[in-house]
């Protein structure tokens, strides 16, 4: 006998958003007309690019840090120009890179416990672009491999560890291009314009590999986004203005595998993609919902699951990676949803009886240990991400941020004459073999202290403990 409803374990999957208590009030989001996300989250940090007077700045509050927040909070405002985009180190929760109007890149670093003063000077500047950057995207898997793209209609793959720019594709697209996707071992990438086309791209040979003219016929922005098995995934909109989804094969472009139309709604749609459950979470700027779809392999492919609905319009939408959800209560998605003055989580989960990990719901996800160095990635080696289990969830390394950089300045604050000396590091390079084997060194040095540190404390703590056990004896 035929069933009538598809099975599915995503069927139920219902959102909730949380009291108001546990919002971030008081932010004045930025107003700037570009349609990034505004928000980017790790499980460490909410950062939200909000309005300045005399140039660009964002917010980068701890996660605990809910309620008001003052108006003389510190935030990360060293660009000239209003902030676009701003996207965190899948590497290190304290890593976070911002493009702006100002032309530049600049990668920061977050003190572990967050701000405490205002911060203006990045760890580096990237300058090559020739107009505003409106897209900054980590690279997956290598570490330090950062990718941005502007209004010049080029895109600059950076090796942040040297501050220098190692690719550079800027004669691929001939109008602005609305985003930048990796895939997910991040030996591709596509890209949906202003011209109509998705490209996918292999950066590293500089050639196109697939190209679809029209994929949406509409006029307004369009979004692609790699999945898991290797599809490219694009929201737009149709001829008549309707919003459209699409599921294409890069290695067939003339038809999409899927294609659905939705409502008539004038938002772009941003999608969100949970590799792990294969679902889309598809947020339109200036709705006040969120819809979400599960990819199969089974005809018609793209399934509707439900709509998370509420009453005010949202201006930006940030999405916590895996790790940094609750696994006990089966929250398989966390949204950081923008008003116009505070930031709201919004929780996805999936009702179940048991109190007992659902190992179902959370396969082994992407961990933030790199996979690959750049110089392995950029010479064309490729690696999937490093996976983690999550079942007793997951704990940030205390001593994480040690490893950020190796051979980087990630690590050390610059000088004044440093953003000089950035653009002549790639020449003075000659040896770069002992380079590395110096930082191996170094690091490992740091690890040893810091070990030898928590030695000397453990031990003193004992001593007091017997102290204590002692007296209570006598």
């Amino acid at each position: 006998m035929r069933r009538v409803v598809r099975q599915s374990k995503f069927r139920h999957v219902f959102g909730q958003a949380v009291k108001n208590d546990q919002c971030y009030d008081d932010i004045r989001v930025s107003r700037v007309t570009w349609d990034s996300s505004f928000c980017a989250v790790n499980p460490r940090f909410v950062a939200i690019i909000i309005e300045a007077s005399g140039g660009g700045a964002f917010l980068v509050l701890p996660l605990h840090k809910t309620g008001r927040i003052d108006k003389s909070y510190p935030t990360v405002c060293g660009h000239t120009g209003p902030v676009l985009d701003i996207d965190w180190c899948p590497h290190n929760d304290q890593v976070i890179a911002s493009g702006s109007e100002d032309c530049t890149v600049m990668v920061w670093q977050i003190p572990e416990n967050g701000l405490t003063l205002s911060l203006t000077e990045p760890v580096v500047i990237l300058e090559g672009h020739s107009k505003r950057v409106g897209i900054v995207a980590w690279h997956p898997t290598a570490r330090n491999v950062l990718l941005s793209a502007g209004c010049d209609n080029a895109i600059i793959i950076w090796n942040v560890g040297t501050g220098e720019a190692l690719i550079n594709l800027d004669d691929m697209h001939s109008d602005m291009i609305y985003n930048v996707s990796w895939n997910r071992n991040g030996s591709l990438i596509c890209t949906a314009s202003k011209d109509k086309k998705v490209r996918v791209i292999d950066p590293r040979k500089q050639e196109i590999v697939a190209e679809k003219e029209k994929a949406h016929e509409g006029a307004r922005p369009m979004r692609a986004i790699f999945l898991a098995d290797g599809n490219v995934f694009t929201t737009g909109f149709s001829r008549m203005s309707e919003r459209q989804l699409a599921l294409w094969n890069p290695k067939n472009m003339q038809e999409p595998i899927a294609l659905h139309e939705m409502d008539t709604s004038n938002g772009v749609l941003l999608p969100f993609y949970d590799p792990d459950t294969s679902i889309i979470y598809l947020c339109g700027k200036g709705d006040s919902s969120i819809r979400y779809f599960e990819i199969t392999d089974e005809s018609p492919y793209v399934h509707y699951l439900n709509t998370f609905s509420s009453k005010e319009p949202q201006r930006g939408m940030g999405y916590m990676p895996k790790r940094g959800l609750d696994v006990n209560k089966c929250e398989i998605a966390r949204f950081f949803k923008l008003h116009e003055r505070k930031c709201e989580p919004i929780i996805m989960t999936v009702p179940r009886k048991s109190d007992l990990f659902q190992d179902d719901l959370y396969p082994d996800t992407a961990g933030p240990e790199a996979a690959l160095e750049a110089e392995e990635w950029f010479e064309g080696k490729n690696a999937d991400p490093i996976l983690i289990s999550l079942k007793h969830g997951y704990i940030p390394g205390k001593n994480r941020d040690l490893k950020v950089v190796k051979k980087n300045i990630l690590d050390s604050k610059p000088t004044a004459n440093k953003k000089c000396d950035l653009i002549s590091v790639p020449k003075k390079t000659t040896d770069t073999a002992s380079v590395q084997n110096e930082a191996k060194l170094d690091e490992i040095l740091k690890e040893i202290k810091s070990i030898k540190d928590t030695i000397c404390n453990q031990d003193e703590r004992i001593s007091k403990l017997e102290q204590q056990m002692a007296k209570i004896a006598a």
